[in-house]
């Protein structure tokens, strides 16, 4: 050994318990960085699972139906029928589906009374299918102010929906055909509402909303705020555009309530 020789310092220095803190903490924070991807795998997790409620929603919105039922002998209820269509289609997201009820009278009388042949495009109603409707629409004659006998025997076909209360909550509404001014255009539709109150449903009437088109009395006019009406005299006259538009605006009037209510 030289002079000195056990003294000379090692120049390989021990890390301080300080260093080897830092260390385990640079360590760790690899650790977490190397688990980056499975932060970023929850979170592209999480925005399909956004995409998918908001395609739900916009299915939801797309299947809503109204169904517009009706009866009509000489075709002048129909007319509304088909412009109400108009209306709720008009209105994104709200399809309408035109339904009639069956005829009780045979065929003979029909022919006596010179009714017209009913269109084949029009699918006769079960009263079954009324569960699939989220809002319907009711169109019918009036019979000494009261609903058509076709129709009044629809509702009695309804008891199992009754039973059940399958149709409670389902908007409703009425439109009517009558052969004079004094003929129930109102009557027709108030006297039809004790149908919607057994079966829970929402009587929605259109008021007054049709605007300036409900004071107007320079010409003869059916409806009346309880839903749009037509005056169909002996047969022969046929709807006008004010009672046709009249129509479409109930149309679409209830297509946005059906909105509302199923937000």
């Amino acid at each position: 050994m030289g002079k000195g020789g056990g003294c000379v310092p090692s120049k390989k220095k021990h890390p301080s318990a300080a260093e080897d803190g830092a260390r385990n903490r640079g360590s760790t924070t690899t650790a977490t960085t190397s688990n980056a991807p499975i932060a970023a795998d929850e979170e592209i997790h999480e925005t399909p699972t956004e995409v998918v409620n908001s395609m739900n929603t916009q299915s939801v919105t797309a299947t809503l139906k109204v169904f517009i039922v009706f009866y009509s002998m000489y075709g002048h209820v129909e007319k509304l029928a088909k412009r109400m269509k108009k209306g709720v289609d008009g209105v994104e997201g709200v399809e309408a589906v035109l339904y009639r009820v069956p005829e009780t009278l045979p065929e003979d009388v029909l022919e006596l009374m010179k009714a017209p042949p009913k269109d084949p495009e029009v699918t006769e109603i079960t009263a079954a299918e009324l569960a699939e409707a989220d809002a319907v629409l009711f169109g019918f004659p009036t019979r000494y102010g009261c609903m058509a006998a076709q129709m009044k025997a629809f509702f009695d076909s309804t008891g199992q929906l009754w039973k059940e209360q399958t149709l409670a909550g389902k908007p409703a509404g009425f439109f009517v055909s009558t052969g004079t001014q004094g003929g129930g255009q109102e009557t027709t539709a108030w006297t039809a509402i004790t149908q919607l109150a057994h079966h829970g449903m929402l009587f929605v009437p259109i008021g007054y909303t049709f605007g300036a088109g409900m004071f107007k009395m320079d010409s003869i006019r059916g409806g009346s705020p309880y839903g749009a009406g037509v005056y169909a005299g002996d047969g022969t006259r046929e709807p006008t555009e004010t009672e046709l538009a009249l129509a479409e605006h109930q149309g679409k009037y209830m297509a946005g309530v059906v909105k509302r209510l199923s937000i």
